[in-house]
């Protein structure tokens, strides 16, 4: 029988983020997490002869929060060309896990037409010494780059 090595976990420190906005790479060394999720969209089909309904998978929206240090302007330039120009902004961020100890190696996910929904822009709290904040945002697309290793 075969088990996970403590040594192949994944630290999660050990990443990077880019984001890709009107063709140019930005790396967010800002973020201290990021999570994006798909929900897939379903709907409950009642079977004549059946007690149960069933489910039916009929698309998928994608769902994500980042929380980054509060030092960057970027996004806020990007909320505020909308809020003043009604340009609203979409983009691509690339997330790379890979630690060198273990045996996993790299995943690297590309999420794309990401759209910030909610934002700070702006904030003032004498009790952190280091502000963060949470967007959130959504996607519509994704690519899986590199491939975990199979362990």
């Amino acid at each position: 029988m075969g088990y996970l090595r403590a040594k192949d976990t994944v630290n999660g420190a050990l990443g990077t983020c880019f984001a890709i906005i009107d063709g140019k790479r930005h790396e967010l060394m800002q973020v201290k997490n990021i999570k994006a999720k798909v929900k897939k969209t379903r709907t409950t089909i009642p079977i004549l002869g059946l007690t149960a309904k069933q489910q039916k998978s009929g698309g998928w929206e994608g769902i994500g929060t980042m929380t980054v240090y509060y030092v960057s302007s970027l996004f806020r330039k990007v909320m505020v060309d909308y809020m003043k120009n009604g340009v609203d902004t979409y983009f691509e961020l690339m997330l790379t896990n890979e630690d060198p100890t273990g045996e996993a190696g790299r995943q690297t996910v590309l999420l794309k037409d990401v759209n910030i929904e909610e934002m700070l822009i702006g904030k003032l709290d004498v009790d952190e010494a280091a502000m963060d904040e949470e967007m959130k945002f959504t996607f519509g697309g994704v690519e899986l780059l590199d491939s975990f290793n199979s362990l």
